[in-house]
């Protein structure tokens, strides 16, 4: 799978809550609780199993962070791209909104 660089990511649609983390991108969603966070892992966990692409996760009790790259190409991907914009997605359903 080739690689492509964080402004060919940023041009993929719904990915604006991502910011470039090295060779990866990362987004935190304000959940202000932990429940509320727990339902937001649960949504991503059912989309990485679909997209067979799993990022790193931490729940905490104001937050859940996402880390997504793919590590068999060694940098971004259009599979990050796409889980990306599903895992933003999947936040606004919840109401949750993305957090710097």
């Amino acid at each position: 799978m080739d690689t492509i660089t964080f402004e060919q990511f940023r041009a993929t649609g719904g990915v604006g809550d991502w910011q470039a983390d090295g060779d990866a991108v990362r987004a935190r969603f304000a959940t202000g609780e932990f429940a509320t966070g727990a339902r937001l892992f649960a949504t991503i966990a059912e989309l990485a199993e679909a997209a067979n692409h799993h990022p790193d996760v931490e729940v905490t009790y104001p937050a859940v962070t996402v880390r997504l790259t793919s590590h068999d190409a060694g940098g971004l991907t259009a599979k990050d791209a796409d889980l990306a914009a599903a895992i933003s997605r999947a936040a606004r359903e919840l109401g949750v909104d993305a957090a710097g």
